[in-house]
């Protein structure tokens, strides 16, 4: 199922996402004319376009790897990277060396196969630049591709729920209309809702997403819903390496609000017996998708 799922939609996902990549790409291009004028003050009017340079460069440069190469501070780099903007708190002269040194590092390193008007008199064409900032763009989105595939498989699972309980007459709760977990009427469901939980020594308490709750039509008041992460996977690897996400999620959960947590998981793809095993230990249920209706013996 989810073999036939990815050959026929995770292209046009990835497609998507380049196609708005790509677009950032060539404002990214035309705010550095084309790669050819890269100046600090550009860099600090637009630190955001620090990701499409780094994947501009032959060969592309990771985060740690330009902050090595430039001798820059850790700080200016991923605060470019990661918030958008630059750091608040570094003196402005720093702030201006590091970005010269960044600047000075992608206009050595630009990547001449792809702008191949670099070097030459005449200026690039239009299809010339295009093709450039697909490139780039693709090179960006290669890097983050599994989100991309998930969240699109995420969205798919969770329409399959939502469409599976309408039929038989359950009300979407939608996000932000103020109900809480457990106040909901029987009967209801809600996506990604948040479910406050103390941490270790209950002195504090955070909020943890959960995908999906539901409110059983026979629930009676005040009583506890189910829980449902959707999970997906394209092989077997991954999944071993993220199964302690969900049974962190159950300690906290049964630690704040005791045995009668039911905390499960909607399946499709790669989940092996090792995987299984794991959850089942940490009193973690599963349903596959391709057995939807297994959520009937949750008394849904």
């Amino acid at each position: 199922m989810y073999n036939d799922w990815f050959m026929r939609f995770a292209p046009e996902a990835f497609r998507d996402t380049r196609i708005q990549t790509t677009k950032h790409v060539e404002a990214a291009l035309h705010s550095t004319s084309n790669m050819t004028d890269i100046k600090p003050a550009t860099l600090r009017k637009h630190p955001e376009i620090l990701p499409t340079l780094r994947m501009s460069t032959c060969p592309p440069l990771a985060v740690d790897r330009l902050i090595g190469l430039a001798a820059v501070s850790n700080n200016l780099v991923k605060s470019m990277e990661l918030d958008k903007r630059l750091p608040p708190r570094m003196p402005m002269h720093l702030v201006d060396a590091g970005l010269a040194k960044i600047a000075a590092i992608i206009e050595k390193m630009a990547d001449p196969d792809i702008f191949v008007w670099l070097g030459r008199k005449e200026p690039p064409t239009e299809a010339e630049i295009h093709r450039a900032a697909t490139i780039v763009a693709d090179r960006l989105c290669g890097a983050v591709v599994n989100p991309i595939i998930r969240n699109a498989q995420e969205k798919r699972q969770l329409a399959a729920i939502k469409a599976w309980l309408e039929t038989r007459g359950y009300k979407h709760l939608p996000a932000g209309d103020g109900t809480q977990f457990n106040a909901m009427p029987p009967g209801t469901f809600s996506f990604r809702m948040n479910v406050p939980v103390k941490l270790e020594g209950g002195v504090r308490s955070v909020n943890i997403p959960v995908d999906v709750v539901i409110q059983p039509r026979t629930a009676k008041p005040g009583a506890f819903p189910i829980f449902f992460e959707a999970k997906s996977a394209g092989d077997f690897t991954n999944t071993n390496k993220r199964r302690k996400e969900e049974a962190v999620k159950m300690a906290q959960l049964r630690a704040t609000y005791g045995a009668k947590v039911q905390f499960n998981l909607f399946l499709c793809g790669y989940f092996d017996s090792g995987y299984l095993g794991y959850e089942a230990a940490e009193g973690i249920d599963w349903v596959w998708e391709h057995r939807i209706d297994d959520l009937l013996l949750f008394g849904i």
